[in-house]
């Protein structure tokens, strides 16, 4: 990567990891301290509020793309972190239940992921992108797992309302990053009117690929979010109490970084994309059979500690490689709206993952929730068989 490429990434990512530090760090917690409040006794309203940042960003991903495109990377993204710190505000004040959802929905609604992604994009090489990605993908996955370890503490110190409030300065902190960190932003052609918008956002939703993608990205964090309505209690009925859970979190994530880069980008420039795609699926799929196996049998701590170590295998190898796909294969001109439609199926997943996650604890218990995990999984795997590697890339820098 050139000094240039590094910059980008680094400054970026350093976006993403304050605005899903933000996101994350609720994660561990929420569903024992919405209890907390009125109307927090019902599950499935807990599943609700928790995944409904999901919905409102499946609503604004596409426009917030097609902005970025139209109107540039940065006032797009800057817009979009103002909109995330207020419902941040709102859920730090909610009294109730009804509050903290609406709150969540206003976070959700700064959808910037698709403008961020595409600034990336913009400033890097093809043959750099997926690096640049995993850039990214290894700060969200490293916030993961800070949040893990943060979140029982400040539950304790400041309460749910607490953390809210750190994620509304957390998204004032990636302002600054935007607006005086991160390179100006490239000359890239931009469409010069809206029926020139719409006719990319039409090539974009024809094209097998990126079709593929999108659904991979909704089944991933769907599943993601829909394990931590359950794994949390494995966990404390194995006997760690909540606020260590991050030692068995912590080193799960960092030892899967290693073993992702250690595997992806030299099976990418062997040209074994495709082979090390279909074997993360497979083994996202066998975590999920593995904890509905053990679910109802009280599984020990070096059980579980395993099985999320495989997870996050399966989950940072996608989360690096989905989206520079996405990028190389969307329309000349359309490329916040091609991420702007994957991050579209990323925010639902997240909704299904948190509501229909909760559903099925209540209805099903957790081994019921891990077999439907298992099976949207298979299905993915079966979709994403008849994947073509991309073509190789040039690797002229970009000046």
């Amino acid at each position: 990567m050139t000094g240039a490429e590094r910059r980008a990434s680094a400054s970026l990512a350093l976006v993403f990891a304050l605005r899903m530090l933000g996101l994350f760090i609720v994660l561990p917690v929420f569903a024992l301290e919405a209890a907390r409040l009125p109307g927090g006794d019902d599950p499935a309203r807990v599943g609700l509020a928790m995944g409904l940042y999901g919905l409102t960003q499946a609503f604004l991903q596409i426009p917030f793309g097609i902005a970025s495109d139209r109107f540039g990377r940065k006032p797009t993204i800057v817009a979009g972190l103002l909109v995330f710190a207020a419902g941040s505000g709102i859920a730090a004040w909610a009294p109730d239940l009804t509050w903290l959802a609406a709150g969540r929905a206003l976070q959700g609604a700064g959808a910037i992921s698709a403008a961020v992604t595409a600034f990336l994009a913009d400033v890097t090489r093809d043959t750099v992108r997926t690096k640049a990605m995993a850039i990214v993908g290894a700060s969200i996955a490293l916030m993961f797992a800070l949040s893990l370890v943060l979140a029982p503490l400040l539950a304790g110190w400041v309460g749910l309302s607490g953390i809210f409030t750190l994620t509304a300065l957390l998204a004032l902190g990636g302002i600054a990053v935007v607006l005086w960190v991160a390179p100006p932003e490239p000359a890239v052609h931009r469409p010069s009117d809206m029926r020139q918008v719409r006719g990319g956002l039409r090539q974009v939703l024809g094209h097998a690929g990126l079709l593929r993608l999108n659904l991979g990205v909704f089944v991933l964090h769907a599943v993601q979010l829909a394990m931590w309505m359950a794994l949390p209690a494995l966990l404390v009925a194995a006997g760690l109490a909540k606020a260590e859970h991050w030692k068995i979190y912590l080193p799960a994530v960092a030892a899967s970084l290693l073993v992702m880069g250690g595997v992806l980008f030299p099976m990418e420039r062997r040209g074994r994309l495709r082979a090390a795609f279909l074997i993360a699926i497979g083994l996202l799929a066998a975590v999920q059979l593995g904890l509905w196996w053990v679910a109802d049998a009280q599984p020990g701590l070096w059980t579980l500690g395993g099985l999320l170590f495989v997870f996050f295998i399966g989950f940072n190898t996608m989360e690096a490689s989905q989206p520079s796909l996405v990028s190389r294969l969307a329309p000349e001109g359309a490329r916040g709206a091609a991420l702007g439609v994957y991050n579209t199926l990323q925010s639902v997943g997240f909704f299904v993952g948190g509501a229909v996650g909760g559903w099925l604890v209540r209805a099903h218990g957790p081994s019921g929730l891990f077999a439907a995990c298992a099976v949207a999984t298979l299905v993915w795997w079966v979709v994403a068989w008849p994947m073509k590697a991309p073509a190789a890339a040039s690797a002229a820098p970009r000046h």
